[in-house]
């Protein structure tokens, strides 16, 4: 087996504390010349694994305040992601949950997406409907990977949205999304309390911390009661 460099040895044990939650964001990375002494290595050495974990999106420098552990943005400014409980409260309505199916179960033969999110282990799948002032705001079906967060398995979901209890509890560092528009069949027109053939937005995503999958979910809302807004500013000048 090869044997690991130095300088890989600072970048993996950094980023393992990061990527634990250990380091949260916003967390002063010690100085430069606090890891020279830890590690018994040249400046140089150090300047490189900063440098490294500077390009992966994990920590970010400050000229004479030193390196911090970056808050973590979705490469795409569409949108970020969202958190439907804060956001119905932040409408003003009272905030509830209702959870209709939680399993425990294996990835699907033949779903790769659902094998890798798995990554060996078991999948938690939740469908829930999340209401303002009682009525239904949105559909929610999730897949956690709990191999990347095993705590899941004791959360109670039915008393806390599993979007919020994610984005309080499990640092991310990458998000793909996807959004379509489609038509309520009978089922989801049932559950939302519309009519069939309403047009309504479907927005699925997957969230990763590091090369681990956590979760994936798709999020359905009626069309005239939900918008996403984006504010961003031109990359790369």
């Amino acid at each position: 087996m090869k044997r690991q460099t130095l300088h890989q040895t600072i970048v993996g044990e950094i980023e393992g504390r990061i990527l634990s939650g250990e380091w949260p964001p916003g967390h002063r990375i010690p100085f430069e010349h606090e890891l020279m002494a830890h590690y018994g290595c040249a400046r140089m050495t150090v300047n490189k694994a900063l440098a490294g974990l500077v390009k992966a999106g994990l920590i970010v420098r400050r000229q004479r305040a030193g390196s911090f552990v970056a808050h973590p943005r979705p490469a795409s400014a569409i949108l970020d992601i969202p958190d439907i409980q804060a956001d119905i409260a932040g409408r003003g309505m009272a905030y509830a949950i209702r959870l209709l199916d939680r399993r425990r179960r294996k990835p699907e033969a033949g779903k790769a997406e659902e094998i890798q999110l798995a990554g060996g282990g078991d999948l938690l799948a939740l469908t829930c409907v999340h209401l303002g002032d009682g009525r239904p705001f949105a559909l929610e079906e999730r897949l956690i990977s709990l191999a990347s967060v095993p705590e899941a398995a004791s959360v109670d979901f039915a008393e806390t949205a599993p979007g919020h209890w994610l984005l309080g509890h499990v640092p991310w560092t990458e998000a793909e999304h996807r959004i379509a528009a489609i038509s309520a069949d009978r089922r989801l027109a049932g559950l939302l309390d519309i009519a069939a053939g309403t047009a309504c937005l479907a927005l699925s995503r997957r969230t990763w911390r590091g090369t681990d999958h956590i979760t994936h979910v798709v999020q359905y809302f009626p069309g005239n009661g939900f918008d996403l807004v984006a504010r961003f500013t031109p990359q790369g000048g």
